[in-house]
């Protein structure tokens, strides 16, 4: 089978999938803390899913096609918020966005380079509580039509910008349990290890992944007594 074929095949099935999600309830409560009442900020993600072209040409075993890809990047060290981990491209709404939509495809183009004209946009997915920096998240899921070239556009937030295949984030033996103790509370989440960037995927945006990948049925079983501390 062609590359081609391969591509469509791919993309036909996960936007129906994602299509689909988008047109249901996802209750965040469960596993997220909410944010506070008062001055609670609007922010959005963009979840861009897309094709590897250098992805082997064969069929995944596993719950998705081999080649299907996510966009993610790694944060600077220096930042207030969140520093030095894996994330989600995205950020706060601003009064000259237009929605959510808007606001994640511009803090794309700020962050990665990416040319939003190639990408489109599926749906959005309800508001998920971010109660560390105080912000409501809209998760916005997009599908990569025409790839283009990404790379860390500012040091000073973002370091790294890569493409993982979803087929490794969603293999057992990269699924861990992260711990994280606040004082004398401890937190316990689900994370994932990740070879490109030797290191650690945790916190918000690997809550957010594995929920997702649990609500549209990818996930294969893992081990969660298999804990790393953060």
């Amino acid at each position: 089978m062609g590359a081609d074929s391969r591509h469509l095949r791919t993309e036909l099935s996960i936007r129906e999938q994602l299509a689909a999600l988008c047109s249901r309830d996802v209750d965040w409560q469960r596993g997220f803390l909410p944010a506070a009442d008062d001055d609670v900020r609007p922010a959005a993600v963009l979840i861009l899913f897309g094709v590897l072209d250098e992805a082997p040409a064969r069929d995944s075993s596993g719950p998705v096609p081999a080649d299907l890809d996510v966009l993610l990047q790694r944060r600077s060290a220096t930042l207030r918020s969140h520093p030095g981990q894996i994330s989600f491209p995205g950020g706060r709404l601003e009064p000259h966005d237009e929605d959510a939509i808007a606001a994640a495809l511009r803090e794309a183009r700020e962050e990665t380079g990416l040319d939003p004209a190639g990408v489109d946009v599926i749906g959005t997915l309800p508001e998920v509580p971010l109660a560390v920096s105080n912000h409501t998240v809209t998760p916005v899921l997009g599908w990569w039509r025409h790839p283009s070239r990404v790379a860390a556009v500012d040091h000073a937030e973002t370091v790294d910008v890569f493409r993982v295949p979803v087929a490794d984030l969603l293999d057992p033996a990269n699924r861990v349990t992260s711990v994280r103790r606040y004082g004398s509370r401890t937190f316990r989440a689900p994370a994932f290890t990740l070879a490109q960037s030797d290191t650690l995927l945790w916190g918000f945006t690997g809550m957010v992944l594995s929920r997702l990948f649990d609500e549209l049925g990818w996930t294969n079983p893992w081990n969660t007594a298999r804990e790393l501390t953060v």
